[in-house]
C-alpha cells in the first residue's frame, strides 16, 4: 500500500515533485496518451494483455488461388466476344462516313459567284477516289442468221402448189411461132421456155400455163405467158387447159413476148390462191 506523498521523504539535495506532476493533466473521462512502447487502455469489459506480450494480429481471409485466373479468363472471353465486333463495327462506320463525306459535295449558295470554279478542281480531284469501275459489257451472242432460201436452176424439180415443175430449157429471139400458113408473130421477140409439169397430189387437177407461170428480167419487169403463141407452138395445144391425173406429167412450151434484147432472169410458178404453199422460183 502506497503512502501519501510526503515532501519530507525527499532526499536532501533533490527537488520536491508535487503529486500532480506524476501524470499529465487530461480532461475527465479520458485516458492520457500512451507512452512509447505501451498499448492504449483497454475498452470497457476487456483486459489488457500481459506485460511483454502482443495481441494476436487480426485474421486475414486468404482468397483462393483460382479466383484471379478465372476472372482474367472471363474478362478476355468477354472482350473477344463483345469487344471485337464492336471495334469492327466502329471502324466500318468510320469508313462509311469517310466515303459518304468524300462523295458528297456542298453546292454553292450562288451559282454566279466564283465558288463553283473553286469547287471544280476539288471535285475533279475527288472523282478518281469515288468513281467505281465501269461494269464490263455483257456478252451478247449473235442470233444465227436465217437460212437462205434454196435457189433452183434449170433441170431442178421445184414444188409449186399441186404440181412439180421442171424448167428444161430457155431460148429467146424467136420472132414468129407456127407454120408458114398458121402462125403467130411476136410484138417484140419470143422467149420459149420448155417446162415439165407433174401432178403430185392424190386427185386430178387442171393446169393452165397462162396465169400460172410468169417470167422476170434483170430490171424486175414481169411478163405473162402469151396463150395464143402456146397454141401455135405446141402439138395438140399442150399447156392449155390440161387435165392432169395424179402422178402424170405434161411437157409443154411456154412463150413470153418480150422486147428485143431482153434476157429473162427468173421463172415463177404460182402456187395458187387456195393453198398456203409458197410460189416456186427458178433462176435461169
Amino acid at each position: 500500500m502506497t503512502t501519501p506523498y510526503d515532501p519530507a521523504q525527499n532526499q536532501p539535495g533533490q527537488q520536491a515533485v508535487p503529486p500532480t506532476a506524476q501524470f499529465p493533466q487530461v480532461p475527465g473521462g479520458q485516458y492520457p496518451p500512451p507512452a512509447p512502447g505501451q498499448y492504449p487502455p483497454p475498452a470497457p469489459g476487456q483486459y489488457p494483455p500481459p506485460p511483454g506480450q502482443y495481441p494476436p494480429p487480426p485474421n486475414t481471409r486468404k482468397r483462393p488461388s483460382w479466383v484471379l485466373p478465372t476472372l482474367l479468363g472471363v474478362g478476355v472471353f468477354v472482350l473477344l466476344c463483345c469487344g471485337g465486333p464492336l471495334v469492327l463495327g466502329l471502324v466500318s462506320d468510320d469508313k462509311k462516313n469517310d466515303g459518304v463525306s468524300a462523295s458528297k459535295e456542298i453546292p454553292a449558295a450562288n451559282p454566279s459567284t466564283s465558288a463553283p470554279s473553286a469547287a471544280a478542281p476539288s471535285a475533279a480531284a475527288a472523282a478518281p477516289t469515288t468513281s467505281s469501275a465501269a461494269p464490263a459489257p455483257a456478252k451478247t451472242t449473235a442470233s444465227p442468221a436465217p437460212p437462205k432460201p434454196k435457189t433452183f436452176g434449170i433441170g431442178d424439180k421445184v414444188r409449186g402448189g399441186d404440181f412439180e415443175f421442171t424448167v428444161n430449157s430457155v431460148k429467146c429471139g424467136i420472132s414468129r411461132v407456127g407454120s408458114s400458113y398458121l402462125n403467130h408473130k411476136a410484138q417484140g421477140t419470143f422467149c420459149r421456155v420448155s417446162v415439165t409439169v407433174k401432178n403430185v397430189t392424190k386427185s386430178a387437177h387442171l393446169f393452165h400455163a397462162d396465169g400460172t407461170i410468169t417470167a422476170q428480167d434483170a430490171s424486175g419487169r414481169e411478163y405473162d405467158v402469151d396463150g395464143e403463141a402456146a397454141i401455135y407452138g405446141n402439138d395438140d395445144a399442150k399447156g392449155f387447159l390440161d387435165e392432169i391425173n395424179p402422178g402424170n406429167s405434161v411437157k409443154a412450151n411456154v412463150y413470153f413476148d418480150v422486147p428485143k434484147g431482153t434476157k429473162l432472169k427468173t421463172i415463177t410458178f404460182d402456187a395458187g390462191l387456195f393453198t398456203f404453199a409458197e410460189d416456186a422460183v427458178v433462176t435461169l
